[in-house]
């Protein structure tokens, strides 16, 4: 099992396993993926970032859909790094998603990604997000591989 982990993945590795890239590659840095069970990493979140201006000038935070994008670009790190689903397109079947506390410019967000289930191209599990050890946000998350699950259809088949 070991030899199947992978560790410390900058954002150039991690764009060869998902199709997200700037401005719209919310994670910086992989530290651990053991594909089909989990995935470790983090977001920094400088002032510099294109949204605070507009999300608010008098108040600047990490918008709830980049935090959810961070949340779910990590996830998919735990199943996109399986044999064969290297690069592949994804999709949003479900999110259940919560907020607890404000992610401000200078946090960094502290993610973990936990792959409950993975078959025939459809992905459950749950992520956290934490700032200094307190939970910022959390999802509950139902991914698809769609090429992956046309395989599956009956009507796609070619020997029946």
């Amino acid at each position: 099992m070991e030899d199947n982990i992978l560790k410390d993945l900058d954002a150039y590795e991690i764009q060869k396993y998902q199709q997200n890239r700037y401005p719209l590659l919310f994670i910086d840095y992989v530290s651990e993926v053991e594909p089909g069970h989990k995935a470790v990493g983090h977001k920094n979140f400088s002032y510099n970032e294109w949204f605070f201006p507009a999300h608010f000038e008098d108040e600047p935070n990490v918008p709830g859909f980049v935090q959810m994008e961070a949340l779910t670009q990590m996830f998919l790190m735990t199943f996109l790094t399986l044999p064969g689903n290297k690069g592949m397109k994804t999709a949003f079947i479900k999110v259940e998603s919560e907020f607890k506390k404000k992610v401000i410019p200078g946090d960094r967000l502290d993610i973990a990604a936990e792959l409950d289930s993975y078959r025939r191209g459809l992905a459950k599990g749950r992520v956290v997000g934490t700032v200094n050890g307190e939970v910022a946000c959390s999802a509950q998350l139902v991914i698809a591989i769609p090429d992956v699950m046309r395989t599956f259809n009956p009507n796609n088949r070619k020997d029946v």
